[in-house]
């Protein structure tokens, strides 16, 4: 009785002042470096109630139609970022609808591998192109445009400077972000060479080093240096993200992956808490030549809004980490994609040919558009490739001469003029650019897309899956832009689409599908 009315009187200070700060001490023993973490006599208690739902997400309006002859260039930057389908994975795994803007079809498609052929020349990645029938209007056509990354062999691949910034504040006390978190690094550690040097920085009331750089050889000290985390207090973001890379600089390799890895719910609540404030900050940090990966846990307060920006804006990319075989995939399997850069500031300009082309639509990547200007413009930022990686793109085109409520009206002096020449076979024409990873000047490819359709029956395998994965995505974000939302004609296009799927993760594809409604 004694206990319980402790307990109640606890819960009500609580309730009227507000929890009190935790308070944070580095400890350094022998065996290994911890920190030790007090937290608040409630969080403790097992019957602790987190904070209701406060998960927030960018709001997105989807890319409209454009006619070539009003905006002729379609611009953007690359996206190898597949936080967005995990977290839609998890909402629909645990019965709740999925809110629309936590839907960026560009992550759903870009989850999954393609059978796109490796590079044989010189540039650091191979161009694919489709283009076949759109399976949800049924007057318009859809353009496949992949890039597959060349696979660098782990023994060729730089020495590598690692900081881990490691959220531990109080938000952090649940068994799917920390726990989950520590079982995530040790299999990212597992993949580390002799010649990768680690460090950890961890941040809650105020931010620290608990473990100094470290050769990737000595894998228990690492992992002893993870299990010593514990969780409690308030998120002080901006001042760990300014010591991980202070820390990252300090131990720079010249002609290595110099890398900072942020693992976090991204709750920031303290220092540089507003999205400008961290845009700001991690623009500035991005000039030192570190690169930046984000790794997402834990629901119910899950920032995804400031993630992305992080990632978006730092030379990153970003992952959501629902669970152990999600962390097996992005640190296990694919960590030299995930880790290694071999382009940085990738970007794909396209122009359509209106004699084939009346409207075309980017599906996806609302966030990555650029101005046509920036596109030879060295000096805006864009995304990176990994080793391996491949990023795909969709575009949904209106063919010439179709009827569709979905055209751009013309203005006077638009009309379409269909002119035979050199370029009557043409689709479009596109470019890329992008920089080597410690370059600062940008390598250009053109390549040109034939008016070549074939039926939707007869296209690749990877083509059916990826057209099933944007389809499903528009269904979820309630596109206006889709007439046929039915799930029945989106499973059976994913289920052609079955062939390359060693993982089975296009199997656990389609069982989402069946579960929305």
């Amino acid at each position: 009785m004694r206990n319980l009315n402790f307990l109640m009187m606890a819960f009500l200070v609580l309730t009227i002042f507000g929890c009190k700060k935790a308070d944070y001490a580095a400890e350094e023993n022998a065996d290994s470096t911890a920190i030790a973490v007090t937290t608040t006599d409630l969080a403790e208690e097992e019957n602790y109630i987190p904070d209701p739902n406060t998960e927030s997400y960018a709001g997105l309006e989807e890319n409209p139609f454009e006619s070539p002859l009003k905006e002729p260039l379609s611009t953007f930057s690359i996206d190898v970022d597949n936080a967005s389908y995990t977290n839609i994975r998890r909402f629909i795994n645990e019965g709740q609808k999925v809110p629309k803007d936590a839907v960026r079809v560009e992550e759903m498609i870009n989850f999954f591998k393609y059978k796109y052929p490796q590079p044989d020349g010189q540039h650091p990645f191979a161009i694919n192109t489709e283009y076949s029938d759109c399976p949800w209007n049924k007057n318009s056509r859809l353009l496949k445009i992949g890039l597959q990354g060349k696979d660098v062999p782990m023994a060729n691949l730089p020495a590598t400077n690692l900081v881990f910034l490691v959220d531990v504040s109080g938000s952090m006390d649940e068994p799917n972000k920390l726990p989950l978190l520590k079982e995530s690094m040790k299999i990212l550690v597992k993949e580390l060479r002799s010649t990768d040097r680690v460090s950890i920085v961890v941040y809650a009331g105020s931010a620290g080093v608990v473990l100094e750089p470290t050769s990737g050889e000595n894998k228990e000290d690492i992992m002893d240096a993870f299990d010593d985390l514990h969780a409690g207090g308030s998120t002080a973001g901006g001042e760990g993200i300014e010591l991980a890379y202070k820390l990252a600089q300090e131990n720079f390799i010249k002609g290595g992956n110099n890398r900072v890895v942020i693992a976090t719910d991204g709750d920031f609540n303290v220092g540089a808490s507003t999205d400008d404030d961290m845009l700001k900050l991690i623009e500035e940090k991005r000039e030192s030549g570190v690169f930046l990966t984000v790794l997402g846990f834990g629901m119910g307060n899950y920032k995804d809004s400031k993630m992305e920006i992080l990632a978006d804006k730092g030379n990153g990319n970003y992952a959501y980490i629902d669970n152990v075989q999600e962390a097996n995939r992005f640190l296990g399997k694919e960590f030299k994609g995930s880790m290694f850069a071999i382009a940085k500031d990738v970007k794909i300009q396209i122009e359509f040919n209106p004699k084939h082309v009346q409207a075309y639509r980017l599906i996806g990547y609302e966030n990555r558009k650029l101005k046509a200007e920036d596109f030879k413009n060295d000096k805006i930022d864009a995304g990176e490739l990994g080793s391996g990686h491949s990023v795909t793109a969709l575009y949904e085109i209106i063919p010439a001469g179709v009827e569709s409520d979905y055209v751009p009206s013309d203005l006077k002096y638009t009309k379409t003029q269909k002119i035979d020449g050199n370029y009557s076979d043409e689709l479009a024409t596109v470019k890329f650019r992008y920089k080597k990873p410690d370059g600062d000047t940008s390598i250009e490819i053109i390549n040109t897309i034939a008016d070549r359709k074939i039926n939707l029956e007869n296209s690749s395998p990877d083509f059916k899956f990826t057209t099933a994965v944007s389809w499903f995505g528009l269904k979820l974000r309630e596109s206006k832009y889709i007439a046929n939302s039915s799930s029945s004609d989106i499973k059976k296009l994913a289920k052609s689409g079955l062939q390359n799927d060693e993982d089975g993760y296009r199997s656990e594809f389609v069982r989402l599908v069946e579960a929305v409604n």
